[in-house]
Order: structure tokens, then C-alpha cells, then sequence
């Protein structure tokens, strides 16, 4: 049996030939304590509609990513993240978690009870129970001013850490084939709030970023040898823009031009090298890349499976729009990040196993005698599950229970 979230993973991590569960009715707010921020909320609640009710109470999430459509459950299941060098994922800011066990008992963990499950349940992949409800420590709500601009790749390479560090949140994006990079970069302002119009955010948002790009997309997909040329027209229609908004508004944007994706984390002193390396094995090895390259930093936390997990780490994504032939390209990009200490984002496209994924986990034998303590018959399992953690079964369970002294055993 497997629980599914919003269907947004590019991976088959969901996926089962048993039951699949969902939780999209269980998706309401159970308390609010806006004195201490505590949120004690339904796990199949989706990110938007989450933001949008915490705001009625002058409160907002510390970081999210630019897609505000997974579940809760989903997104800390999966290790999701925003970008922040001084922020952490999403899971790091549960607090408490409320889990169905196999025997239809149920477990509620955190720091303070049962620490070892809450450190592999956070980022448990759905391998340890069914996420029931989740508390979450919120923030009072905040304005970020966004600016969004283009600027040297080279120099931005060069001055990575300091923009990282140097902004409450900092990303770029590099399409292959040119030398410009489009920043984003939003920090906290004492501004009012100035919401833009319906119709300059359709415009920007969906006419101009999606409509537009697509157009290109399949324009590349039908004409690879063209990709250059189109990259580059992007970049140099990518201009300066500026916005005062809440914190969700900024954060997360429409995605209408489909597409499939890889990420990795890397350790944070590794990620410019990576991103060399990509840009230099696209052109040296041919590849039709109409999607740019992705750069975004997590600060380092403890959850077990957190890709970043003990380190302050630093992300790269790459991706293939639809219909394009991804594999090739997204094996070559593997490799690189397998030479960098490279962990993938769970939710997204990989080739590991669990053999080639344990050596990047120190906490990985904890991890597994949780799962054996809590799933002991492998019910919460799948195949993939089965590839990038290794069988669920009970000889399983005492191999890996034996393996990691100091935890509660089966």
C-alpha cells in the first residue's frame, strides 16, 4: 500500500501495484496557535491552499520552493525544498508527526518522543507509515522584495557564495549554450505589500513565461539543431523585474510548459564546479537541451534521508521537455554528480540503487531499523522502494536492525 500526494513527483515513488491511498480529504487545519506559530494540520492539505489560510492568521511558511501544488505529506516526504543558504527544507520545519503504522496503529513522534522515528519519518518516503497529520512551526507572516535579472554567468559563478549567503533567498538559471545567468533573488522588506495587477501577472506569468516558452520548447523539439539559437533568444528576452508581495506570491509561480526533471544536492562548496561541468558535457556531448539548468542552496539539517542531510548543500537540477528524449542526457548529468558526492532529490528522476545510495547516508542503517520497527512486513512497500531502499521483509528487517546500534529494534 501506497499513499499518493498530489501526483507531482517525476518519480514512480507513489506508485503500486496493491492499494493506493489518498488523502485529499483529509486536508483541513486542526489548530492554530498564532503566539507560538505551532500549526497542527491534516496531511493531504496542499502547500497553496495551506498558504492561503495560514495568511488569515498572519502567518506564512519560512521558505517554500516555486510549486505550491504537492501535499504536505508529499513535500516533506520527499525532502522538498525552496532555496535559502541560511534556511532549511520544509521537513525541518515539522515539528510533530501523527503516523498510521502497518498494523493500523498509529504513532505520534517528535524531538522530544520517539526521536529516532521522527528523524526517519520526516523524510520517510512513505516507507515508514501513512503521514495522518502533520505540526508545523510557522513564522509570522512577511514581505519579500523579488528582483529578477540577468547577469554574467561568469561573474555570478565567481560570486556564488557571497549572493548566496549575502540574500534571504538566491537562484539562478543558465540555459545551455549561452553565457548569461537569470537570477532571482528576494529578501525580507518592512514595504507594504503592492500586488500586481490580474492582468500584468497573467501576462508575466502565464502568456510570457509559459504560452511563450512553450511555443519555443516544441519549436526546439521539432528543430534540436535550432536549441542554440532559441536558448539564447530567451536569455536576451529575460529582462529586469521587480515585486513587493507576500511571501507565498513571490515564492511559488504557474508551471503550464511540461516537462520532466533530475535534481541533485551537492555539498555546497562543490556546486559551481557541477554546474561547469554540466554546461561543458551538454556542448561536448551534443545534447539538445531546450530547458535551463537550476541552482538553489538548503542549509544542512538531521533528518535521516534528507538530502541535506549533515551538510549545507547546494542543488542542481536539469530538464527535458516533454516528448524530448531525457535519458541519455539526465545519465551523462548522473555521472558528474556522482563524482561530486551528488544525492537526487527523491521526488524526481534517478538511476540509483541501494547499494550505490547508502555510502551517501551516514544515518542510513538508523533509517532502516526504523522502517523494520515500524513496517516489519514490507506493507508500505513498492519497487521502488525495493530499488533505492533495498527489500522490506522480515530477514531484511533483523539485517539491517542488527546493523545500527543504539536504535529500538523490531
Amino acid at each position: 500500500m501506497r499513499a499518493a500526494g498530489a501526483g507531482h513527483s517525476f518519480s514512480d515513488i507513489a506508485c503500486s501495484d496493491g492499494l493506493l491511498l489518498s488523502l485529499e480529504r483529509l486536508a483541513g487545519i486542526v489548530d492554530i496557535d498564532r503566539d507560538s506559530g505551532l500549526v497542527r494540520l491534516q496531511a493531504g492539505i496542499t502547500i497553496r491552499e495551506l498558504s492561503r489560510r495560514l495568511i488569515t492568521h498572519g502567518l506564512a511558511l519560512e521558505n517554500l520552493g516555486d510549486i505550491d501544488v504537492q501535499t504536505v505529506a508529499g513535500a516533506i516526504s520527499t525532502a522538498t525544498h525552496g532555496t535559502g543558504a541560511r534556511l532549511r527544507n520544509i521537513s525541518s520545519q515539522v515539528q510533530e508527526l501523527k503516523l498510521v503504522l502497518a498494523d493500523g496503529s498509529t504513532l505520534e513522534c517528535s524531538a522530544q518522543q520517539d526521536p529516532e522515528a521522527f528523524r526517519a519519518a520526516r523524510v520517510g518516503l512513505g516507507a515508514c507509515g501513512v503521514i495522518a497529520e502533520v505540526t508545523l512551526r510557522c513564522v509570522p507572516a512577511f514581505t519579500l522584495h523579488g528582483v529578477d535579472a540577468p547577469a554574467p554567468l561568469q561573474e555570478t559563478l565567481e560570486r556564488f557564495d557571497q549572493l548566496a549567503l549575502g540574500n534571504d533567498h538566491f537562484e539562478f538559471f543558465v540555459f545551455p549554450h549561452t553565457d548569461t545567468a537569470l537570477t532571482r533573488t528576494n529578501n525580507r522588506t518592512e514595504e507594504p505589500p503592492r500586488p500586481r495587477s490580474r492582468a500584468a501577472a497573467y501576462a508575466n506569468d502565464v502568456l510570457l513565461t509559459n504560452h511563450a516558452f512553450g511555443l519555443i520548447c516544441r519549436a526546439g523539439r521539432r528543430f534540436p539543431a535550432r536549441i542554440p539559437q532559441l536558448n539564447r533568444l530567451v536569455t536576451r528576452l529575460a529582462g529586469r523585474s521587480e515585486r513587493v508581495e507576500r511571501s507565498a506570491a513571490i515564492f511559488a509561480s504557474p508551471r503550464l510548459v511540461r516537462f520532466t526533471e533530475m535534481e541533485y544536492a551537492l555539498p555546497r562548496e562543490r556546486t559551481v564546479e557541477a554546474v561547469r561541468a554540466v554546461m561543458e558535457l551538454i556542448g561536448r556531448r551534443g545534447f539538445a537541451v531546450p530547458f535551463p539548468i537550476e541552482v538553489r542552496t538548503v542549509a544542512s539539517d538531521d533528518a535521516f534521508l534528507s538530502t541535506a542531510a549533515g551538510r549545507d548543500s547546494g542543488f542542481v537540477a536539469v530538464h527535458m521537455y516533454r516528448g524530448m528524449a531525457f535519458e541519455p542526457y539526465f545519465r551523462a548529468v548522473e555521472a558528474v554528480m556522482d563524482g561530486l558526492e551528488g544525492r537526487p532529490h527523491w521526488g524526481k528522476r534517478h538511476f540509483q540503487t541501494a547499494a550505490t545510495l547508502r555510502p551517501r547516508y551516514p544515518e542510513w542503517p538508523r533509517f532502516q531499523a526504523v522502517r523494520a520497527r515500524l513496517d516489519p512486513d514490507g506493507r508500505f512497500a513498492n519497487a521502488w522502494t525495493d530499488r533505492v531502499l533495498g527489500p522490506a521483509h522480515p530477514a531484511h528487517a533483523a539485517r539491517v536492525v542488527a546493523d545500527a546500534p543504539g536504535t529500538i529494534g523490531a
